[in-house]
């Protein structure tokens, strides 16, 4: 059994990937006779092509050689310090050779202002060259027999062939006499083949692939193995998604057509001759070797799997042509087409709009001189466009997304519609080349991001949502509590939270595979690590995670003003901090505009009513037709709690206390005594149904007596409001003898006046039996009336909100 082994640049960098590479032959030599393809050492062949171009103008090009006899030489001296049989003295000789050789070819060229096919072939194969021959002499060292193939005098090329393919048949013919032997280790340097005369002619760009491809056909190989730096082939480029998944097996077809629409994939040409005799490619990572890779191969598919891959095309151009009358419309789209077909040119994409007058074309950046030269200024057709409009844009991306039957499109269509139905302006279609393919295209400003989307959509089975938390407080911390608690559940349900990072306004404790939440707080006490704003950012913006959303559990002023950054950032936002909606209202509009600019949530249901759904209700029935005629509702858990506490005999000092200490109450309980709380809740309650309100346009009742001062910290106004127990109990007293209770309200009128006042609930009102923390929300409505839409319960406390948050967490699935 052969097998033939292709070794990239990479590979061959220095002198320890050459002793890896040797280690990989050796190895497979036990059970394969091998056939070894060599590429030049990395970034030699670019330096040797630079060398040509330095000659042509006649600069210095002895600088670059230096910078390749450097390289190849330290390559040289460090394998004789890994293995000291080898004959340095030999190798650095023959390479001295090579290297007069190349002086003198570029001395000629510089000369001459010109070189032929065969010098150029001749300088820019130099690389592979010197692999082959420190490669041998590793072998020799180690008292193997080698033996060296020449390309030139075995692969030919076809006639007129600018794309330098190879004639199988002939070159199959040539190796009829050549037989290679299982003791002797085959080496060939790639990228190189021969004209008609064996003239030495190089194979382009991934032409040692290709020399591969084409050796393991002429001398019927089991397999062809091509080395490199990465594991295989990724269902999507790692840089973009690092959690691609490795694809394993892919059949010959679909790894052409992955290739062709913009993959880092091996080039098609290398496919076709494997495809064609069936011998099995697999890609594999020099520097991996207990990967398997990834094995392209005769497959039928039969799995429930459809998706397999997601290609990137970034150099691409559009071209528009926009005409203003139907006269010669036929004629001059007939003439475009004709002359494409006449030079060559190979569009990913065209369309022809008659009712728009449109056509557009799709095509690849390396045609964009020819279109514009041999196209766009050829007279005939610039008769035809003298009144058109032309624009050519460079600005987009091709999103190809594979799959592994031709009738999936459907499938793919309303998997991605389900998650970003915006994009549907941007969809285009190629189903005449490659069937199973749907194609996308999009600016260049939003292609990650629509990746990450689409990638997250179709290929994870589980749904990963990463958070950051801002604020480890109650709430903060009763909301990891709840996370690990129902840790299990979500398992059952394919759901994975994943706490990238913990953070309050003093220290930072971020993990990228995620935090362990069974002993957070220890890890979190530990942790020396400072948290800087800045720094912060900088994290974010270098780290690439999908479905992520920054959690914001505290009353901070600061972070409420940098939640427009996060939205820049592609970060979902949670809050149960009411600053940024009940703000500026220049600064309300803009955060809902950045949102949905980048089509990310902006979730704060427990801004108002702790964790009752009251604004995902109050949205529901706006969206549905329903219109909100009034509204009346106990917004305050906290004052809920009080004054059913004073009901049932407790002086109003100690309610307020006993609220406080349970967590029901603002970390400064004036806030609730003041009623700025429920102004606020009920700011964003007039703001959602579309009124432009200021803070300040809240109309607010005074709950404290006016003369009574409210200075001082929390533990002194604690103190003070003992002086205040008769006054509430006065009150009370009243309101129980009118058979009435009192409670303070928030109410939005029939004129949209929005105020907040201690009123006496008679018992037919649905909110008479609010207390013990409760809260209930009135809805009046076009369709809920003279009975009102009535949500209650309990609104304060720190388990509530967390479970408010949680609940809009699962919300960015």
């Amino acid at each position: 059994m052969i097998c033939v082994m292709k070794f990239g640049g990479t590979s061959l960098s220095n002198a320890k990937n050459f002793y890896k590479v040797f280690k990989i032959i050796k190895k497979k030599n036990k059970n394969y006779t091998v056939a070894i393809v060599l590429s030049a050492p990395h970034k030699i062949t670019n330096y040797l092509i630079q060398t040509i171009k330095q000659s042509i103008i006649k600069k210095n090009f002895k600088i670059i050689i230096k910078k390749i006899k450097k390289k190849i030489e330290k390559i040289i001296k460090n394998i004789f310090k890994i293995d000291t049989n080898i004959k340095i003295k030999k190798i650095l000789k023959k390479s001295k050779k090579k290297f007069l050789i190349l002086k003198n070819l570029l001395n000629k060229i510089k000369k001459n202002k010109k070189f032929s096919n065969k010098t150029y072939a001749e300088i820019s194969s130099m690389g592979e060259y010197f692999s082959v021959l420190i490669m041998k002499n590793i072998f020799t060292a180690q008292k193997f027999n080698t033996t060296v193939l020449k390309p030139e005098k075995f692969f030919i090329i076809t006639k007129n062939s600018s794309k330098k393919i190879i004639n199988i048949k002939k070159s199959k013919n040539n190796f009829k006499n050549f037989k290679i032997k299982k003791n002797i280790i085959t080496l060939m340097p790639g990228f190189i083949a021969g004209d008609k005369n064996k003239n030495k002619t190089t194979l382009g760009r991934n032409g040692s692939d290709y020399s591969a491809s084409v050796l393991s056909v002429c001398i019927q190989a089991k397999k062809c193995e091509i080395w490199t730096d990465v594991d295989g082939v990724y269902s999507c480029d790692p840089k973009i998604i690092p959690k691609s998944k490795l694809i394993k097996k892919i059949s010959y077809k679909n790894a052409i057509n992955f290739s062709k629409l913009g993959a880092k994939i091996i080039h098609p040409k290398t496919i076709f001759p494997l495809k064609k005799f069936n011998i099995p490619c697999i890609v594999k990572n020099t520097f991996n070797k207990k990967c398997k890779g990834t094995k392209i191969k005769k497959i039928s598919y039969k799995n429930k799997k459809n998706f397999f891959g997601i290609a990137i095309n970034n150099k691409i151009k559009l071209l528009k042509i926009k005409f203003f009358s139907k006269n010669n419309f036929k004629k001059f789209s007939y003439l475009v087409l004709k002359k494409i077909k006449k030079h060559n040119i190979s569009f990913i994409f065209k369309k022809i709009k008659k009712n728009l007058l449109k056509l557009i074309f799709i095509y690849k950046k390396k045609y964009s001189k020819i279109i514009k030269q041999k196209i766009l200024k050829n007279k005939n057709i610039l008769n035809f466009t003298k009144k058109s409009k032309i624009s050519i844009k460079n600005n987009f991306v091709l999103i190809s997304i594979l799959t592994k039957f031709k009738k999936n499109n459907f499938l793919i269509i309303s998997k991605i519609y389900s998650y970003i139905n915006f994009f549907k302006k941007k969809i285009f279609f190629n189903n005449k080349n490659i069937k199973n393919v749907f194609n996308l295209i999009v600016k260049k400003k939003n292609y990650i991001k629509t990746i990450r989307k689409i990638y997250s959509s179709i290929f994870y089975k589980k749904h990963t949502i990463n958070v950051l938390l801002i604020g480890v407080g109650k709430i903060g911390s009763t909301l990891l509590d709840q996370i690990y608690s129902e840790n299990k559940s979500l398992k059952n349900k394919n759901i994975k939270i994943n706490i990238l990072g913990i953070l309050n306004s003093k220290k930072i404790l971020f993990k990228k595979k995620g935090i362990n939440l069974k002993n957070w707080k220890k890890k979190f006490k530990k942790n020396k690590k400072f948290f800087y704003f800045k720094n912060f950012i900088k994290i974010l913006k270098k780290k690439k995670f999908l479905n992520t959303v920054v959690i914001d559990c505290t009353s901070s002023n600061t972070i409420s003003k940098k939640y427009i950054k996060f939205l820049k950032l592609g970060l979902n936002i949670i809050t149960s901090n009411k600053k940024a909606n009940t703000g500026n209202f220049e600064y309300y509009k803009k955060i809902r505009y950045q949102s949905n600019k980048k089509k990310l949530k902006f979730l704060y249901e427990t801004n108002v009513g702790g964790g009752l759904p009251i604004i995902q209700t109050l949205q529901s029935l706006q969206n549905t037709g329903d219109k909100l005629i009034k509204f009346r509702g106990i917004l305050s858990g906290s004052l809920s709690y009080i004054f059913g506490e004073m009901e049932h005999g407790v002086k109003f000092s100690e309610a307020v206390k006993k609220a406080y200490l349970k967590g029901l109450t603002e970390p400064n309980p004036r806030e609730d005594l003041s009623g700025i709380d429920v102004a606020r809740k009920l700011l964003i309650l007039s703001r959602e149904i579309g009124c432009s309100l200021e803070l300040k346009d809240i109309k607010i009742q005074p709950i404290l007596p006016i003369n009574f001062n409210a200075s001082g910290n929390v533990e002194k106004f604690l103190q003070n409001i003992k002086k205040l127990d008769n006054f509430f109990h006065e009150k009370i007293i009243k309101s129980k003898n009118n058979k009435t209770k009192l409670k303070i309200i928030g109410e939005i009128n029939k004129n949209k006046i929005s105020q907040v006042k201690l009123i006496k609930i008679k018992k037919k009102d649905p909110l008479y039996d609010i207390k013990d923390g409760e809260n209930a929300f009135s809805f009046y409505t076009k369709y809920y009336q003279p009975k009102p839409l009535v949500i209650r319960g309990y609104g304060a406390g720190k388990s509530v909100t967390a479970s408010g948050i949680f609940t809009d967490l699962l919300k960015i699935i």
